[in-house]
C-alpha cells in the first residue's frame, strides 16, 4: 500500500503541534521504542520527542506482558517532562487520544477498558504503557508507549484473534499509518496542554470507560477479585463493589468483563 509508508519527515513535516512530534526518530525494526526513548531521556532530548518503529521485536505491555508489534502495526513512544502533580493523568490522556484519532480518521467507535486498553467491538486494538522515573518530588521523565493494530490482520496472529482486532480487520481496508500517527500526536498534545488541571482529561477518560457499571474480575498480583466496577478515582484507581457490599480500591490490575 503506497500510503502506508512511515518516515520521520512524513510524521513531523507541517505537523501543527508545539512540541510533540516536532522531533521524530524512525526505525524500520527495533527491539523496543521504550528502550530508545529511555536513552533519549537520559540524554535530555527535547520534550515531545517521538520514537517510532515499523516493527518491534521485544515490546512489552502492562504487567510485563509481551506486546506483539508486527509489520503494519504502529509502535511509538512519546517522551515528556511532566510535573509530579500531572503524572497520574498521563495514563488517562493516552487512551482518549487514541480513541479520538481512530474515530477522526476511520469513523470507528472505540471504548476504553480500565485502565487504558482500547477496544473495538469488544476486542483489543491498542495497548498503552506509561513509564516514569521519579526521584523524590521530581519527575526526571515520563514515556507514553502506544501500540496500535492498524494494517496487520489477526488472520496472521490466530493465537490472539479471539481477543484482539485491527483497524484493517474492522474497516475491511488498509489506512495510512502516517495519517493516524499525526492525528494521534495532535490529540495527545491537545490533552497534555490542559495540565496541570486534569479535570478535562479525567472526565474524558471516565466517560469512555466501558468497565464502569459492569461485573468484572480483577487480577491484581496473585489476588483475584470479583464485583461491580462502581467508579474511578481522580488518581485513576478503580473502585470495586463486592457482593457483600464492601468496596476495594484497586491501583493496578488486569480487568476482564464478565457481562459485556
Amino acid at each position: 500500500m503506497p500510503n502506508d509508508t512511515i518516515s520521520a519527515e512524513l510524521i513531523s513535516r507541517g505537523l501543527p503541534t508545539r512540541f510533540i512530534g516536532q522531533r521524530v526518530l524512525y526505525y524500520p525494526r527495533l527491539t523496543s521504542t521504550m528502550e530508545i526513548a529511555r536513552r533519549e531521556a537520559r540524554q535530555k532530548a527535547p520534550e515531545g520527542t517521538v520514537v517510532i518503529a515499523d516493527e518491534q521485536t521485544a515490546g512489552r505491555g502492562r504487567i510485563q506482558r509481551v506486546w506483539l508489534s508486527p509489520k503494519g502495526s504502529v509502535s511509538l513512544s512519546v517522551l515528556l517532562y511532566p510535573s509530579l502533580t500531572s503524572l497520574p493523568y498521563l495514563m488517562m490522556l493516552a487512551s482518549p487520544a487514541v480513541v479520538h484519532s481512530i474515530e477522526n480518521l476511520t469513523g470507528l467507535k472505540s471504548q476504553i477498558k480500565w485502565p487504558n486498553d482500547v477496544l473495538i467491538n469488544r476486542k483489543k486494538v491498542c495497548g498503552i504503557l506509561v513509564e516514569s522515573d521519579v526521584r523524590g518530588n521530581k519527575v526526571n521523565y515520563a514515556i507514553i508507549g502506544i501500540g496500535i493494530n492498524v494494517n496487520n490482520t489477526m488472520a496472521d496472529s490466530p493465537e490472539i484473534a479471539a481477543i484482539a482486532t485491527s483497524l484493517r480487520d474492522e474497516l475491511g481496508k488498509e489506512i495510512s499509518r502516517a495519517d493516524l500517527i499525526r492525528q494521534l500526536l495532535i490529540d495527545i498534545e491537545k490533552l497534555y496542554l490542559t495540565l496541570p488541571d486534569g479535570e478535562q482529561i479525567y472526565n474524558e477518560w471516565r466517560e469512555k470507560l466501558v468497565t464502569l457499571g459492569k461485573r468484572v474480575r480483577v487480577q491484581s498480583g496473585q489476588t483475584a477479585l470479583e464485583g461491580i466496577a462502581e467508579s474511578v478515582d481522580a488518581d485513576g484507581s478503580l473502585l470495586l463493589r463486592h457482593p457483600d457490599g464492601t468496596l476495594t480500591r484497586i491501583i493496578a490490575g488486569d480487568v476482564s468483563l464478565r457481562d459485556y
